[in-house]
C-alpha cells in the first residue's frame, strides 16, 4: 500500500514553524536543507539562500510532516487557503488536547474539541502559520 505524508509550503518560515510543530510533536528534524545547498543557488539573493529547501519531522512511528519555502526570485507565490487540512489521529483524549491546546495557540479555533455528534473526540484550527489542522479521537479506540 502506498504511504502518505502531508508536504507544506512557507514564505520564508518553514523552518520557524516546524521548530513550533516539534515543541508540540517532540523529536528530532529527519532533514533540514538550504537552498544554499543546492546547485546554482549563488544565483539566488541573499536573503532567500538561507530558505529552507527541505525540512522533516516524523511524527509517532510512521508518518512525517515536510515541507519547503517557496523562492520568490523564481516566480513562486504562496497563496494560503482552506483547501487541505492535517488530521491527526490521537491515542488518547489527553494526547488529543494536548495537541489541540499546543498547535492552535496564537491561531483561530474552527471548532473547540469536545465530542462531536458522530461519537469522536474532535476539534479543528487554522494555525498561526495559516495551515488547517483536526484533531481526532476516535470514539472506537
Amino acid at each position: 500500500m502506498p504511504k502518505i505524508n502531508t508536504y507544506l509550503n512557507f514564505d520564508g518560515n518553514a523552518e520557524e514553524a516546524f521548530t513550533f510543530y516539534k515543541s508540540v510533536f517532540g523529536g528530532e528534524f529527519r532533514a533540514v536543507n538550504r537552498m544554499s545547498e543546492m546547485p546554482g543557488s549563488e544565483q539566488l539573493p541573499e536573503n532567500e539562500r538561507n530558505r529552507v529547501m527541505h525540512i522533516s519531522l516524523p511524527i509517532g512511528k510512521d508518518d512525517v510532516l515536510m515541507a519547503s519555502d517557496i523562492i520568490p526570485s523564481m516566480g513562486h507565490t504562496l497563496t494560503m487557503g482552506n483547501y487541505a487540512y492535517i488530521s491527526v489521529f490521537a491515542e488518547s483524549r489527553e494526547e488529543a488536547d494536548s495537541l489541540f491546546n499546543g498547535l492552535s495557540v496564537g491561531g483561530n479555533i474552527e471548532m473547540p474539541m469536545e465530542d462531536a455528534f458522530w461519537g469522536d473526540y474532535f476539534g479543528s484550527f487554522q494555525d498561526k502559520y495559516g495551515v488547517n489542522w483536526m484533531i481526532n479521537f476516535p470514539s472506537h479506540s
